[in-house]
């Protein structure tokens, strides 16, 4: 196909379980459209989804693959994402790019939470669901698994087609409304189907009860309109390592599946000023070009990529757009389309289609291009996980620092769950990721990619410092030694404060309650510059503080003496006096743990977690004589607990975790952390 409009592409994410089979998928998909001559496999690390070394490596996708292809006249955009937990970012920031998120299970290994995650997001995105249960020729009970995604995800999960002769073939219960099929008789299937596609149109609902059947061509619409409204959620079975069933997954994606001038839009906003107001992209490709970037990525030889969804409008070489907010359009000189690590240059890109464009510094991930002379637009960003599991780091060798700087910012680009904190009081350099082999992942990038090896060990965990109960503090700095001298005296209260304020900035509400010109205005910010010193380096442990409301009330000052220098000392040495008699306490962070294991050790993980000063919130019991069990725990007792959860479930546990509150710590923890903090003399 040379060119193609808006309703004629395709846009889906594989996403779900790992093992399951999606880039086995996609690559038979690839096959039959002709892309590729044959299909490889993730055993042979011969895919066009896993090209990178790494990914051969670990044996599964740590990163998520831009394909496309040509099939019934209709162009797809396909995104392979990785199914493991430590790489679920990459995973969610792709769905703001596709009109259909397809789900893709194993029936041997039942609901992940990785799986229960995805479909929740896309349904509070209102983006269209699908489900395909792949392996269907694996020994794995199909009708459980079908039961368990309809007790999971709802009733709206309806099979579109159903497995035969053993999972040898599938035929469909859209198009056919008699015969048998492996999990029973297709009428019962086909009739359950309908009723659910036609609840949405109450004419077509009168047509059915009147007449006891809809032609499959008549319920088209209706069944994407469905899939739209999230009242229905198609069941597809496949066996790709079989070549069953893709064949007709893509037959079905082509002609049932929502086009990007028919899917749910993506939530924008236009941005000007304080002003946010949300704006509906329309597919018009005359309209103002808008493009979202959903992914970067580094090319060893073409440099930074930035892969954008066109939401609006068309986009070619000659199109300028704005990023962001940025006051100056960039130049897209070369478009391209990818698959896997190859691709082809196009001239223009429509509305709904994904392309790349390469050596632009400018695009990170999030951003959105625009022209558009009126504020500037932006995306209603994915809450993605926030990366808590960390390991300090620093140069295996002396003198590759700009190095090691230089790669992690590339690093940074890439991964929106990757962070690198530089903690001045403990002097460390602390990487942060979703989880162990999230981090695994990025080492072994440093070193086979760019060359650089680092030394790593845990790092000290981040405590926060605040008050409990209000206080005065006072302090006069005076300092003399021939010529001018330097005074000033403050008095100030210190109070907590609940939660963040309007005036509140990096933690801190500043307050000047000064009257009579006790101290003078001029000095005011000197004050505030030796609280918030304190505030940075900490008060009783060395750790930032936060959440607290300083109030200057009184004060003296020399006329000649005065200087900022001195108001700053003095504001800082009361604050300390405040803090110390205001009930200081450190606060630890701690995560939200939901764990899934199998139905035997939740006695065994609940003594755990309660070990680890942990909570229980909740544990439901799942099917397959499986459980998921809700916990909070301080962050620094399950830095490591994936080897502990193996150890405990014999390999069949898994786990996911974000960050929840900080919590007060233990009188005992707080006595010896701060027993070990040395904080820094000043000269009075």
């Amino acid at each position: 196909m040379a060119t193609y409009d808006t309703e004629q592409i395709r846009n889906l994410a594989l996403t779900g379980t790992s093992s399951a089979g999606k880039t086995t998928i996609a690559e038979l998909m690839l096959a039959k459209a002709g892309v590729i001559g044959r299909a490889g496999t993730v055993e042979d690390g011969n895919t066009v989804s896993d090209w990178d070394e790494l990914e051969h490596s670990f044996g599964h996708s740590v990163d998520s693959s831009v394909l496309n292809l040509e099939h019934a006249d209709c162009h797809f955009n396909i995104i392979d994402t990785p199914g493991r937990g430590d790489f679920i970012g990459k995973a969610m920031s792709s769905l703001p790019a596709v009109e259909t998120m397809v789900l893709v299970l194993d029936p041997t290994a039942g609901i992940d939470p990785v799986a229960r995650r995805m479909m929740k997001i896309a349904k509070e995105r209102n983006l269209p669901q699908a489900i395909v249960i792949n392996k269907i020729d694996a020994a794995g009970d199909l009708a459980e698994i079908l039961d368990t995604i309809r007790s999971t995800f709802g009733s709206e999960c309806c099979p579109i087609n159903l497995p035969c002769g053993g999972g040898d073939s599938v035929v469909s219960c859209f198009q056919e409304s008699s015969g048998d099929s492996d999990l029973g008789d297709i009428a019962d299937f086909h009739t359950s189907l309908v009723d659910q596609i036609v609840e949405v149109d109450e004419e077509l609902m009168e047509k059915y009860l009147e007449l006891g059947e809809i032609a499959p061509e008549d319920l088209l619409q209706p069944f994407c309109r469905a899939m739209r409204e999230g009242h229905l959620v198609p069941v597809c079975f496949t066996s790709a390592r079989n070549d069953v069933g893709v064949t007709e997954l893509m037959a079905q994606i082509a002609r049932l599946f929502p086009n990007p001038a028919e899917g749910n839009p993506r939530p924008l906003e236009r941005v000007n000023g304080d002003d946010r107001e949300a704006i509906t992209a329309t597919p018009d490709s005359s309209g103002s070009p808008i493009g979202h970037c959903f992914k970067v990525a580094s090319d060893p030889f073409v440099g930074k990529l930035c892969f954008f969804r066109v939401h609006q409008g068309t986009f070619d070489n000659s199109t300028n757009p704005r990023v962001a907010d940025h006051k100056k359009g960039v130049r897209l000189a070369h478009l391209h389309h990818y698959c896997g690590k190859g691709h082809d240059e196009v001239h223009t890109a429509v509305p709904g289609d994904i392309v790349a464009v390469s050596k632009i510094e400018d695009i990170s991930y999030d951003d959105v291009l625009h022209v558009d002379g009126a504020g500037w637009i932006a995306m209603h960003s994915i809450t993605l996980p926030k990366p808590m599991f960390g390991l300090a780091i620093e140069p295996a060798t002396k003198g590759t620092e700009a190095k090691l700087g230089d790669a992690l910012s590339k690093m940074l680009a890439e991964d929106p769950t990757f962070v690198i904190e530089r903690n001045a009081t403990t002097h460390e350099m602390v990487i942060r990721g979703i989880g162990e082999l999230h981090l695994r992942a990025k080492l072994q990038l440093l070193k086979e990619r760019y060359g650089v090896e680092v030394e790593t060990r845990p790092p000290k965990v981040a405590y926060k410092e605040t008050i409990t109960s209000k206080a005065e503090g006072h302090h006069r700095h005076k300092k003399q030694s021939g010529g001018s001298g330097q005074f000033g005296e403050v008095y100030l209260r210190v109070e907590p404060v609940a939660e963040e304020t309007e005036t509140m900035v990096n933690g801190l509400d500043f307050v000047d309650d000064t009257f009579g010109g006790s101290v003078p205005k001029q000095f005011l910010p000197a004050i505030e510059k030796g609280v918030r010193r304190v505030m940075l380096e900490g008060a009783i442990a060395g750790y930032p503080m936060q959440n607290i409301r300083v109030s200057v009330y009184d004060g003296k000052h020399h006329p000649v003496d005065s200087k900022e220098v001195a108001f700053v000392t003095a504001g800082r040495r009361a604050f300390i006096d405040a803090v110390q008699k205001a009930s200081p306490v450190l606060l630890e962070p701690f995560v939200r743990l939901e764990i899934t294991i199998p139905s035997g050790s939740i006695g065994d993980i609940s003594s755990d977690i309660s070990g680890r000063r942990g909570r229980i919130q909740a544990t439901n019991m799942l099917p397959g004589d499986l459980a998921v069990v809700h916990a909070e725990a301080p962050l620094s007792e399950v830095m490591t607990y994936a080897n502990q959860l193996k150890s405990m479930t014999g390999g069949a546990g898994s786990y996911v975790m974000e960050y929840s509150h900080d919590e007060n710590t233990p009188p005992n923890v707080q006595a010896t952390v701060i027993s070990a903090f040395k904080p820094q003399s000043d000269e009075d």
